[in-house]
Formats: structure tokens, sequence, C-alpha cells
């Protein structure tokens, strides 16, 4: 939960050697990087809404993280926390992405006419296309830190401006604590509805406090936009459809999210975006695009092949089942999306996805020819 000011001002009667958390047992982001001497220095700050050093690492204390899979092990509580507690979080930002530094400038294009292809992808392989994103609207604190008035405040504006959308962005809302049985069922068989989290990781970040309110989904008519309001972000936002034209995806998902800023522009809350993090976003993960652009895809030969995994590395590109993370793949079906999220735009990343997949649907149907795909290995982007 997060503390009042009051509380953090309590605990400097406690020495740094006394309050400073065990992290011996951690293998995350932030337990590699929080020192005693940051963590002293860091411990008597607070940004405007009193969100301290200890809200911020809460989640990476309360969870050592998994032995094989590196945790971030922070959250910012507001758009102020990188900047406040930016000798922890810069690092942890640096570590996470690749060596993304502090001085460096992310850029961002959601101009969906400088994807090349996208349209031509083989639907015998590729079975599902999505692009999903999150946003934080401006003048709120954000999922692990708001009070309950702020999380209602940014329902009801979500839900003022979605109303707002016509022709193929027209839609409803379903908040998740009016839902009814059927509304729940369905929402369930289309694959679109969250749960109240039980990931450790966002229970201890104080993301799941007063389950369901203010919680909901929205969708268009077609079912191939989607809005989740109140989750691990304000917004997260999803196109999708079956088969493999992701160029049609990402299409829907530029103008959609551009009709969405408009309206929230016009209530004097846009959406939280600064030149060197891009779109800032409660996990450190997300920071930058924010962007998942995905395909279910099989590749039943070349999973199994001994270069598979060298191949998605040298892509920029990782692997989930198609159940989403630490999930196994169903015959030979994987999630493949984008690795990277900032420092590189939207249209580079689903670009990457798209190039990436064409190239392994091509070494699938050569693997089941017999054929060798060793002269198609490609170079490391």
């Amino acid at each position: 939960m997060p503390f009042g000011n009051t509380h953090n001002n309590f605990k400097l009667n406690y020495s740094v050697d006394e309050e400073y958390p065990d992290l011996s047992k951690h293998n995350n982001h932030m337990a590699k990087v929080l020192t005693k001497e940051m963590y002293g220095k860091l411990r008597d700050k607070q940004t405007s809404t009193g969100f301290t050093v200890d809200d911020v690492i809460q989640t990476g204390v309360d969870n050592p993280g998994h032995p094989f899979i590196m945790t971030v092990g922070c959250v910012a509580g507001d758009e102020e926390s990188y900047e406040v507690f930016k000798d922890l979080f810069d690092p942890v930002i640096s570590d996470r992405h690749g060596g993304y530094k502090a001085t460096d400038k992310h850029k961002t294009d959601l101009n969906f006419e400088n994807l090349k292809g996208g349209d031509d992808l083989d639907p015998n392989y590729v079975l599902s296309s999505r692009v999903r994103t999150g946003r934080s609207i401006k003048g709120y604190a954000l999922p692990p830190h708001n009070s309950r008035g702020e999380r209602r405040a940014v329902e009801k504006l979500s839900v003022e401006a979605l109303s707002s959308l016509d022709g193929e962005f027209k839609g409803k809302y379903y908040p998740l604590k009016s839902m009814t049985d059927a509304e729940q069922e369905q929402l369930i068989a289309d694959h679109f509805l969250f749960d109240k989290p039980v990931s450790p990781l966002l229970l201890a970040a104080g993301m799941a406090r007063d389950w369901p309110d203010a919680r909901g989904i929205w969708h268009n008519e077609n079912k191939t936009f989607l809005v989740w309001v109140n989750e691990e972000d304000h917004l997260r936002v999803i196109s999708m459809q079956k088969g493999g034209n992701m160029k049609e995806v990402f299409k829907r998902f530029c103008v959609g999210l551009q009709r969405i800023e408009e309206i929230f522009k016009k209530h004097n809350h846009g959406f939280m975006w600064n030149e060197h993090l891009g779109f800032v976003l409660t996990c450190p993960s997300n920071l930058g695009t924010g962007l998942r652009g995905g395909v279910h895809v099989k590749l039943p030969k070349l999973s199994t092949h001994a270069k598979f995994e060298e191949i998605l590395t040298r892509l920029r590109l990782q692997k989930r089942g198609t159940g989403g993370v630490d999930t196994a793949s169903v015959g030979g079906v994987f999630d493949i999306s984008n690795a990277d999220r900032i420092g590189s735009s939207e249209v580079e990343q689903v670009q990457c996805v798209v190039d990436g997949v064409k190239l392994m649907v091509e070494m699938e149907k050569k693997l089941e020819k017999g054929e060798s795909i060793d002269s198609m290995i490609p170079a490391q982007k």
C-alpha cells in the first residue's frame, strides 16, 4: 500500500542500516542496482503525490524473482517518479533495455504508412495478429498509487472519450463491477476479459487495490479494437484480428490511438510522454512505445531446430506460448513479438515483427520439404 508522507518521515527515525531491505536472494533489476548508499540518498525524497523510494521498490523486495527470469522489481507511482528517483530508475532502464542511456532520446512514429508490407503474411501459418500498448493520462497518479477518486476520474474520462468514437471505432464499455454473467462469459470466450491480478508482482505493487472498482473493458462492434481501463496502466489499447494482415491491425492501432488522444487533449489531459522515456508507463519494462506487436504463428519444425533461439535473438524477437508469459507452445504455435520497447519507434518495432515472421515462415516451409535453412540464418539486427 502506498504510504503517506507522515509515515515516510517516521521511517527516518531509523538508520539506513535498519531500513535497507535484505536483497541477498533477489534476481531482479532493482536489487541489482539498489545499493545501501543509493537507498540512503533517496529515502527521504518523495514526489508531489507522496510516492517514496520504498513504494517504488516494494514489489521487488516482496518478490525475489525467478532464478532464470530477470524481473524488473520496481514501479512508478506517478509521472514524477522517473525524475525524483532517477538514480535508481536510470540504471534499471539501461539494464532492462540493452544499455539505453540517461541521455538517449526516444523516437515516436505512429504513421502507419511508414510500415512496409505486413499485408502478406501467410494465413496458413499466421493465425492472428495484434498490436497493444499502454497509455497514462497526464494529471493522475498511476495505478500503484492512485486513490479511489482518481481511479474513478480516470474511468469517467476514458468512458467519455471512448463513447464519442464513431465509424469503425464505435463501441461499448463494460464495467467489471456491474457486468452480467452473459457479458462476462462472452468476453471470456473472446479472450478479452482481464481478471483480478493474481500475480504477486502486481499485488505487491498495489495495482489490485479496491478491485474491481473503476475497472472495465471497452471494445468496438467488430471486436477488433479494445481498451482496458485501470488495469496495470490507466489504459491498455489493443488492435487485433484473425489472420496475418498486420498492416491492417497496425493502421487501426495508430488511427484509434490518435483519435483517443485528441479527445483527452480537449479535456486538458493528454498522455504522459517525454523525449527521453517516450510514453511514460507504470513498469519501466514498457517505457518508450509500450508496444508489443505479436502474431500467433505455427512453427512446429523451426521451433525444434537447434538454432531457433539464436534466430529469434538475431531478429530482435521474443517468443511466448499462446496463453501469455510463461506458458508453453501448443502444437508448435507460438506468440512471436518484438523484444524492444525504447529507443526505436512503433513503426520500426512492428517492421521487425513483420520481416522476422515472414522469414521464419519461409524457413518453416523449407524444413517441411526436408531442406536446410543454414543459408537463411539472418545477421544480428
